[in-house]
């Protein structure tokens, strides 16, 4: 039988209760599988704010250290009837803890995080997570065994912050790791170059980890719990009456990821797509001892009867206008740019060019020190420098959508007739999106004029 790679996330792991739902949904798939978890909610940027701190005050390391204890102790007074199991998972919590310790001892006398550090500890929060619910599941007679990434081990191509599985090597190790016909806990969000130095995966990249290991088992599916309903047709905070999506291609749900919607990190679908692996979203809040998803995602690729399935956003889309007479077409402009802040780490989102501009989108945190490197460039072909910070982007994603007369009049008619403008439109670029931008006042708005028109 295929093994189910189930992730349980932050959201999973912010009250007392929520760990007790996490174990009867575990209790309810009664079979072998694999867990990958989160660290418990906000962690992580505790962490982050962590590492800033103790480089400063020596003191910061004791009052993170405690803060991390008191805090799992609460889990663990909470979730364990048995005191000897109460004591001996407290120890083993500690003895993890003062491992942390011991590097951000390191970085407040170097007064600097190198890569290969800041790594290892936001690494922490998970491995706090998967060894405390290990714990749990074994006092309630559960064959449950904690197994971390360099124990696999699940290697990566080594780049610090961000990396990427190598799924050559990776694959048999974890197959041969995994193998028991058992519950293995596994923490998310990081794996091991080549050389054995721990790489996180990226920003909430416990799901891609999920999904490399679901991979690498050949999984029967990757179950992701969340605390809401699936996918949704937009975000319930901002419309009335969303309808929940129950199907989706991958392509629709890599790009409402990428785009804002925030049931799956972006990057969860592109190991699955190759091998075929289903994702199944669950709604733990809504678990009535039955692990039917809410949402699956797979290679089917359906027109819905409105073409659209769900409208999403971002705020971390900001343009970089590069103006200039037929700076969209001379020799080397774009190049210079583009190679001076890949050299700085700056990632472009999507590049949109005409004969006197070309556009650059580029999240919120780089805008400004992009704006810096092209300005230091001092091309003469660039005229004018503008960064437009104060932006949205909306997408509207769904199979068919290129193919659809009238689904882009439709459209943009309901933004018209609320007087929303529209500052940029990029059609064609995905077959399953398109995307335009508009002003943070009128996000809502635009969200709401669409919805409206399409699913009312």
């Amino acid at each position: 039988m295929k093994k189910i790679v189930a992730k349980f996330g932050g959201s999973n792991l912010k009250k007392k209760e929520d760990i007790q739902k996490l174990v009867r949904v575990i209790k309810t798939y009664d079979r072998p599988m694999v867990i990958v978890v989160s660290a418990f909610y906000g962690i992580t940027n505790h962490l982050i704010k962590s590492m800033e701190a103790v480089q400063e005050e020596e003191s910061n390391i004791e009052k993170l250290g405690h803060f991390l204890k008191e805090l799992k102790k609460e889990a663990i007074l909470e979730n364990f009837e048995d005191k000897e199991w109460q004591d001996k998972t407290l120890c083993a919590v500690q003895s993890r803890i003062k491992e942390l310790n011991r590097y951000l001892t390191g970085i407040h006398y170097i007064g600097d995080v190198p890569d290969f550090v800041g790594d290892v500890i936001l690494s922490y929060g998970e491995r706090l997570s998967s060894l405390v619910l290990t714990s749990i599941l074994q006092s309630k007679s559960i064959d449950a065994e904690e197994v971390l990434p360099e124990q696999m081990p699940l290697v990566t191509d080594g780049e610090f912050g961000n990396a990427t599985v190598n799924f050559d090597i990776s694959t048999p190790n974890v197959q041969k790791r995994l193998a028991g016909n058992k519950i293995y806990v596994v923490p998310g969000f990081y794996g091991v170059s080549e050389q054995g130095k721990i790489t996180l995966l990226g920003r909430g990249g416990s799901d891609y980890s999920a999904a490399a290991l679901a991979r690498c088992l050949d999984a029967e599916s990757l179950d992701v719990w969340k605390d809401v309903d699936g996918f949704l047709s937009a975000d319930p905070k901002l419309v009335k009456t969303p309808q929940r999506v129950t199907h989706l291609s991958y392509a629709e749900a890599a790009e409402l990821s990428y785009f804002g919607a925030s049931i799956l990190h972006p990057r969860t679908v592109e190991p699955l797509k190759e091998v075929g692996i289903p994702i199944h979203i669950g709604n733990i809040d809504a678990f009535t001892d039955s692990v039917k998803p809410r949402t699956v995602v797979h290679g089917k690729e359906t027109v819905s009867e409105c073409i659209i399935k769900s409208v999403t956003y971002s705020d971390d889309f900001c343009i970089l206008k590069l103006r200039g007479a037929g700076v969209g077409v001379k020799k080397g402009v774009l190049a210079k740019v583009t190679v001076a802040l890949d050299k700085a780490g700056i990632n472009i989102k999507s590049v949109i060019t005409s004969q006197i501009v070309i556009n650059l989108l580029l999240a919120e945190k780089d805008i400004r020190r992009a704006y810096k490197i092209v300005e230091e460039l001092e091309l003469s072909s660039i005229t004018e420098l503008i960064a437009s910070e104060q932006m949205s982007t909306i997408a509207v994603v769904g199979e068919g959508l290129l193919d659809a007369p009238g689904v882009s009049g439709r459209l943009f008619m309901s933004l018209a007739k609320r007087s929303i403008n529209v500052e940029m439109i990029v059609s064609g670029a995905s077959a399953v999106a398109s995307y335009f931008m508009v002003s943070n006042k009128d996000r809502n708005a635009a969200i709401e004029a669409i919805h409206e028109e399409f699913f009312s």
